[in-house]
């Protein structure tokens, strides 16, 4: 398995995880992963390939993708990263409130 096909399982792990969460949570739930757990060289490969026509990735990373901070963008661009990370989530503590960065951040629904 080559590297681009490496990052296209590892894009389609992340959105099959996400896709038994709510359907509103999946692209937010994916991006925030990809902008909080992939370096800037596998996120740029990543946009190589969607620009390419994405072969092989799940409609959810597509969908996903505009979510996604694209190397070389501001540090606050994209979901889950920046500001928004020290925001938090809705119901979520944020940075501000203790949270790690290197925690995984799904969107929370229901009671407690």
């Amino acid at each position: 398995m080559n590297t681009d096909q490496k990052l296209i399982y590892m894009a389609n792990q992340i959105a099959t995880f996400f896709a038994s969460q709510p359907p509103a949570d999946g692209p937010l739930g994916v991006a925030t992963h990809i902008n909080k757990f992939w370096e800037p060289r596998m996120r740029r490969k990543l946009f190589e390939h969607l620009d390419n026509g994405g072969d092989g990735l799940k409609p959810l990373v597509i969908e996903a993708a505009a979510l996604i901070r694209r190397p070389g963008e501001d540090a606050d661009a994209g979901v889950g990263i920046g500001d928004d990370a020290a925001r938090g989530a809705p119901g979520g503590k944020g940075e501000a409130a203790g949270e790690s960065k290197s925690e995984f951040s799904v969107p929370h629904h229901g009671n407690g």
